[in-house]
């Protein structure tokens, strides 16, 4: 281990010692890949915003207004 360290000129950046795996290449090219990634954050981020806009419905209806407003 201590010729491992003398090696690396005793610099003990974890990285010096530590292998990251090689990226498994699936074909897909990047513009192609993004596309599919960022239509799907933009699906999943349209979801959101209804499902905030129906929270903020079924708490109002109890009488919690996320608004800002006095609540009940």
């Amino acid at each position: 281990m201590l010729a491992d360290i003398e090696k690396h000129n005793f610099v003990l950046t974890p990285g010096r010692y530590v292998g990251i795996p090689d990226e498994v290449d699936d074909g897909v090219p990047f513009e192609e890949k993004m596309g599919a990634l960022t239509a799907a954050l933009a699906a999943q981020m349209k979801e959101a915003a209804e499902l905030d806009e129906e929270i903020k419905i079924q708490l109002a209806k109890v009488g919690f207004n996320l608004e800002g407003g006095d609540n009940a």
